[in-house]
């Protein structure tokens, strides 16, 4: 496999230009110019309450830079632009915007929309905003949750009970931390002894005083890596006024006690209530994301700064020089664009429409959530290792990035569960048109054409392999899908590859000068190569390489990761991110004078 030859070099700018879809100035600058205010900074030694204390006044902070909370809520490219940024600088922050803003505020715009609900106390932060959804024993299967909010007919009211101890509401950050505090909380409506499904109910939790009668929190243990105040929540005959009932435009209970739905299944009313767990997905992949841009800005930085041993070398050279070194950054990095192109392209897919939970939509960014924060924990892992026993330590940073990318890939849907659901729709054909097959070629592929027609022969080989195991006879309904699950998992990984391809290829074609464009189509080259390799051998099974092109797969990965190693510094600096955002002291030049010691024998 041949490499194109690079002409010039590409602006860093330009770079920047392409991966922020031309909206850098006005989308993204913004939130690195608040992001670098002190209260930001990293902070070392402080204790788990004084931490999520931080993060609540953190929220408040980046709240007052929001001229219309309302309308940045409902805006899918705001929202997720955010998170975008507050995803390299605390977890723990990140975690609660996403929650507040997305989870709760966003909800409560759509299901009250007489707008019947104060929302100032919510958009000026007088009152923090959580949503109680899993239980305790009930947590992708929420739909069968057991919390009940049973409608009183004389006193037109709801009682909000936890009937039992697996219908507790597990990890809410519904904790002393941030003070008053309400909850969007989902709870089993009963009207005249009819279940009519779940559905979400505004409920006051706690004052400066603590939980409000009948409400009882008890804190979880801690998570490491995170502050926020997790608890296990629980609720005894608590009163609910008629319009803590959240029904938005599908239901309605009349002044009579009559309820009313167009939506006749109790599940889909429940998933019209969650809506927002699908621009939630979108929040989370780009918080992961950000993370996973932030190592590898430090750990490249770090490679070119520090140097080691060389054969026949007095005075050593960089971490970076060695091809392991940069075949494992590079490729970290080529990922990194990949899923910066993907998470585009699903936001581009929401923004704007009025149902973003189409069957589309939902297989798509199901897809993308699940591939990028995997992708995200996978570069974080890589960058921490490269930079050795300094990746261990919080001050430079990366270590503190991996539990909130573990956290996103939990979140809003276990990402096997989520996957494992879209794969089910897939081979039904829910939300999922198969690529058409690509034309026969000949030689090797050498192109981007070539390459992207490889990934779509794997995604079509993972497709029939899925179909032909369901389809097989016998046994029972689960038995036939353990048989398909793994290839249609298979499938869905393979789906989020050609489409984050197919974004990325989208970007490239949009570049006019010759330079960048010319890298990114290396970095392309490196990006499918990776993802090809591990199924060389189905592909020359079926035809589609040569055997001399499997062997040239792993030489075609150094020739690309030569080629593109004297541009990885500009590659990660195209992520743009400001040196204090970014707070690592080995991703800066004279890192060494972060651990001098004044009183130092080595001191005049």
């Amino acid at each position: 496999m041949g490499t194109a030859v690079m002409a010039g070099r590409a602006p860093v700018s330009l770079l920047t230009e392409v991966l922020f879809d031309g909206r850098f100035d006005d989308l993204h600058r913004p939130w690195t110019e608040k992001l670098r205010r002190d209260i930001f900074r990293y902070r070392d030694g402080l204790s788990l309450s004084e931490r999520s204390a931080l993060a609540y006044e953190r929220l408040r902070v980046v709240n007052e830079g929001i001229e219309s909370v309302e309308e940045f809520v409902t805006a899918t490219d705001r929202l997720v632009s955010l998170h975008e940024w507050l995803g390299m600088v605390d977890g723990s922050l990140t975690t609660l915007a996403t929650i507040h803003y997305n989870l709760f505020l966003g909800s409560l715009l759509r299901l009250d929309p007489r707008r019947a609900v104060d929302l100032v106390p919510f958009t000026r932060l007088w009152r923090f905003g959580t949503v109680l959804i899993t239980e305790l024993g009930y947590g992708n299967n929420a739909a069968e949750l057991e919390t009940t909010a049973v409608h009183q007919p004389e006193a037109d009211t709801f009682v909000l009970h936890t009937p039992s101890a697996g219908a507790q509401k597990f990890m809410p950050n519904t904790g002393p931390a941030g003070g008053r505090k309400s909850g969007l909380v989902a709870a089993r409506l009963i009207v005249r002894g009819q279940d009519c499904g779940v559905f979400l109910f505004l409920v006051p939790l706690r004052d400066e005083r603590g939980p409000l009668p009948g409400i009882r929190i008890r804190p979880l243990s801690e998570t490491p890596g995170s502050s926020v105040d997790h608890a296990i929540t629980s609720f005894d005959h608590v009163v609910l006024e008629r319009t803590a009932l959240l029904a938005g435009d599908h239901a309605d209970l009349t002044a009579e006690g009559a309820f009313r739905s167009a939506i006749g299944s109790r599940r889909g009313r429940f998933l019209r209530s969650i809506q927002r767990v699908t621009t939630g997905k979108l929040c989370l992949a780009a918080a992961a994301l950000s993370g996973a841009r932030a190592a590898l800005t430090i750990a490249v930085r770090y490679a070119h700064r520090r140097h080691t041993f060389a054969p026949a070398s007095r005075t050593g050279v960089p971490l970076f020089a060695y091809r392991c070194n940069q075949t494992r950054l590079l490729g970290a990095a080529a990922h990194a664009y990949a899923a910066t192109f993907l998470l585009r392209e699903a936001t581009r897919h929401c923004t704007g429409r009025d149902d973003p939970g189409s069957a589309e939509a939902e297989v798509l960014v199901a897809a993308a959530k699940g591939w990028i924060t995997w992708q995200a924990r996978d570069i974080a892992i890589e960058c921490r290792e490269r930079c050795g026993a300094q990746g261990l330590l919080s001050a430079n940073r990366i270590v503190d990035l991996l539990t909130p990318i573990e956290s996103t890939i939990t979140a809003e849907g276990d990402n096997l569960v989520i996957w494992t659901k879209a794969a089910a729709d897939m081979l039904t054909g829910r939300g999922y048109s198969p690529p058409p097959a690509p034309a026969t070629r000949t030689g090797p592929p050498t192109d981007r054409a070539q390459l992207l027609d490889l990934l779509v022969r794997h995604e079509l080989s993972c497709l029939q392999q899925a179909r032909n195991r369901l389809g097989r006879a016998g046994d029972g309904a689960l038995d036939r899908w353990n048989r398909a699950v793994n290839p249609a998992l298979d499938l869905v990984d393979a789906y989020a590859t050609r489409r984050a391809a197919e974004a990325f290829l989208t970007a490239v074609d949009r570049v006019a000068d010759d330079a960048t464009r010319g890298l990114l189509e290396q970095v392309f080259r490196l990006f499918a190569l990776q993802r090809l390799a591990p199924h060389a051998g189905p592909l020359l099974a079926d035809g589609h390489l040569t055997a001399d092109t499997v062997r040239d797969l792993a030489p075609a990965v150094d020739r690309v990761a030569a080629a593109l190693a004297p541009h990885a510094p500009a590659l990660v600096e195209a992520f743009a991110i400001p040196d204090d955002i970014l707070q690592a002291p080995i991703a800066t030049d004279g890192y060494a004078a972060a651990y001098d010691d004044p009183a130092g024998p080595w001191q005049p």
